[in-house]
């Protein structure tokens, strides 16, 4: 490799791998000499670049770990596999990551030449996840688009589809972007009512940045996290349950963990569950699905609720199903794995 820069790059990307360099190998993948090696490690070091060198049989060359380093160099795969999983990650709304994949990937993309934007767009869209239960997922381009709207603090337009089904034209200046479970929402300043709204993302088409850049409004609230909860709270009714579950407290800490939850053992075999939720079906999904016996206390609208999706399942099942428990079996009672 002839090309000092080109060799330059080349070497600092393999010596980003954590591990340790022997010269020959760094040669041989280079294809040039063990002093051109070097001489090109004394040129990363006068930039600024940490490269250690241990001497002995199994010595070599690696970055030092834990230093200021100048900026982090990737290559076309590289930067493509990382584009491709903050996507996803973003796409899919894994807790704790969601809204720094989604940073993360609004900054990569600004500077990710055109041909690689586009391999990474390609991938996105011939990609289809499997659909799984529980709120839509959101467009990880409206997400882009919004979270550059929060950063510039430009105004934005987009079609908004409301409650009732009626589509409506927003202009918003965006404050900030909330997850909550597998749902997004953009809090932001409303200019056609002048208030304060919270937008879900799902419901968000053809984002538009204006190039009106606005000074930062004070939000009414400590944080945007905190104001979405209290809206919501004015918005729907909330069901306080209190449900006693057939398990130990250990085994379903898990799927039931996340705020407003709230887990008592009772003894060895159950707990005591209180959490809040504003639908029955959320509360009532969440409680089945956990494959235990269980006794709903309270609210009576939950015990209702209960009772009548019973009532369907059991129809759907046939009147011998109603009987044993399974078409043409024995009875079977549901354990958690």
């Amino acid at each position: 490799m002839s090309d000092t820069p080109a060799r330059l790059l080349g070497l600092l990307s393999l010596l980003q791998t954590p591990r340790e360099w022997p010269g020959s190998e760094l040669a041989a993948r280079l294809g040039v000499s063990l002093r051109t090696i070097r001489r090109d490690v004394h040129r990363l070091r006068d930039l600024g670049y940490p490269v250690q060198a241990t001497m002995g049989v199994i010595g070599g060359y690696r970055l030092v770990a834990g230093k200021a380093m100048p900026p982090l160099l990737l290559d076309d795969e590289e930067a493509v596999a990382i584009a491709v999983g903050l996507r996803t990650a973003a796409g899919h709304a894994v807790a704790g990551i969601e809204e720094a994949s989604v940073r993360a990937l609004a900054k990569l993309e600004q500077v990710l030449p055109s041909r690689l934007r586009q391999r990474v767009r390609a991938l996105g869209a011939a990609t289809e996840p499997l659909l799984t239960w529980g709120p839509p997922t959101v467009d990880p381009e409206h997400l882009n688009a919004l979270a550059a709207a929060v950063d510039s603090r430009a105004q934005l337009r987009f079609t908004y589809r409301r409650r009732d089904g009626v589509d409506g034209e927003r202009l918003v200046e965006p404050y900030k972007l909330v997850s909550a479970g597998r749902r997004w929402y953009l809090v932001g300043y409303d200019n056609d009512r002048a208030d304060w709204r919270i937008f879900r993302v799902d419901r968000i088409t053809d984002p538009r940045l204006t190039r009106t850049r606005v000074a930062a409004r004070r939000l009414p609230a400590t944080d945007a996290a905190s104001f979405m909860a209290e809206k919501l709270l004015e918005l729907t009714p909330v069901y306080r349950a209190v449900v006693t579950l057939h398990a130990p407290v250990e085994r379903v800490a898990g799927p039931l963990g996340g705020a407003g939850v709230e887990l008592e053992p009772i003894d060895a075999t159950s707990c005591r569950l209180r959490s809040d939720a504003d639908t029955l079906e959320w509360l009532a999904w969440r409680l089945l699905t956990l494959g235990c016996d269980i006794e709903v206390h309270e609210p009576p609208e939950l015990i209702a609720y209960l009772r009548e999706i019973g009532a369907l399942a059991t129809r759907a099942a046939g009147p011998q199903a109603a009987e044993t428990g399974r078409p043409g079996g024995t009875p079977v009672r549901r354990t958690l794995e």
